[in-house]
């Protein structure tokens, strides 16, 4: 039931009343003017989030490169070895040559003359083949995967990948030099 006068709605100093102090207040107004300091919060909360995902690649390396330079030590999963067989040597050296020509590696070992025993449609095959080892960042395995395949004569390449997982630091810092970031 209302009678026209709002002065014990909103003590706090609302609608038709005098102020009764400012810590006089009604707990739903209170809730709202600490709603607002939530939203402020939960806002800049999410903008944060989203500010670090995405600037996490370019944050990660520079903390890795600030580690290893105040620590002396290699940080693994920098760096991989790709295992690729070839059919031949000169088809391994046409394409650690394009690999070379597009800074995808830093250094192409080519072992000449391996066997390989290997399943294909369901059958035991054996090969005569070569060998190429490739030293690169696993930033750039994905693209090196991809390259190799649009670029080998087999149906399906063999393109593996193992982590480096510790070495000598004046190599591993050659081969950031060599290998230009994304």
């Amino acid at each position: 039931m209302t009678t026209g006068n709002n002065s014990n709605i909103f003590p706090s100093g609302g609608v038709g009343g005098a102020s009764a102090g400012p810590r006089m207040q009604w707990p739903l107004q209170r809730r709202l003017r600490e709603a607002g300091g939530l939203r402020s919060a939960l806002l800049a909360s999410c903008l944060l989030l989203v500010l670090s995902v995405s600037m996490y690649p370019g944050l990660r390396s520079i903390g890795v490169r600030l580690h290893s330079a105040l620590t002396g030590s290699y940080v693994p999963g920098q760096h991989a070895v790709l295992l690729i067989n070839s059919p031949n040597e000169q088809t391994a050296k046409d394409i650690g040559r394009a690999i070379m020509d597009r800074q995808l590696a830093a250094s192409i070992n080519i072992l000449c003359k391996t066997s390989t025993m290997f399943y294909w449609k369901g059958e035991i095959q054996t090969a005569s083949e070569v060998l190429m080892l490739v030293k690169t960042k696993t930033s750039r395995i994905q693209q090196l995967v991809h390259y190799v395949r649009s670029i080998h004569p087999y149906a399906n390449p063999e393109v593996l990948s193992l982590p480096v997982e510790d070495g000598s630091l004046a190599y591993i810092k050659w081969m950031d030099e060599a290998i230009p970031d994304n």
